[in-house]
């Protein structure tokens, strides 16, 4: 199984962020890429048969950058298309199968109280199930 720190360990490894973090963005830092359950409705996907050989993990990445909209934008299309074209990933021993963008491009959420440019990038994994 793939955990939210999984994800955010592994993302240390293609992200030019300084911080990182699960579930709540500490003291609200610059240049900070956090990672989410994403909230989907339906119901789960499964194989067919009783041995599924992969499974899936939903997340929000929330990228809380700078007071400079343009570098934030930059920032997050950078990890965008990072993600469309990285090949060969391995997270906690899992190899990636696919790595779903479900939006076409991040998507801009404004500022926090701060003025803080801040950009979300939602992402669907598929693994394999050990």
């Amino acid at each position: 199984m793939i955990y939210l720190s999984d994800i955010r360990d592994w993302l240390k490894t293609v992200s030019n962020a300084e911080h990182y973090y699960i579930g709540k963005l500490d003291n609200k830092q610059e240049r900070s890429l956090g990672a989410y359950s994403l909230k989907q409705s339906g119901a789960p996907v499964r194989a067919i048969g009783t041995d599924s050989t992969y499974s899936t993990v939903s997340v929000s990445l929330l990228l809380h950058w700078s007071n400079n909209a343009k570098e934030t934008e930059q920032e997050a299309r950078h990890l965008f298309e990072t993600l469309y074209n990285i090949k060969d990933v391995v997270i906690n021993e899992h190899k990636i199968y696919i790595i779903e963008l479900l939006t076409p491009e991040p998507v801009d959420v404004g500022t926090d109280d701060k003025g803080v440019y801040e950009q979300v990038i939602e992402v669907k994994f598929y693994y394999e199930r050990k």
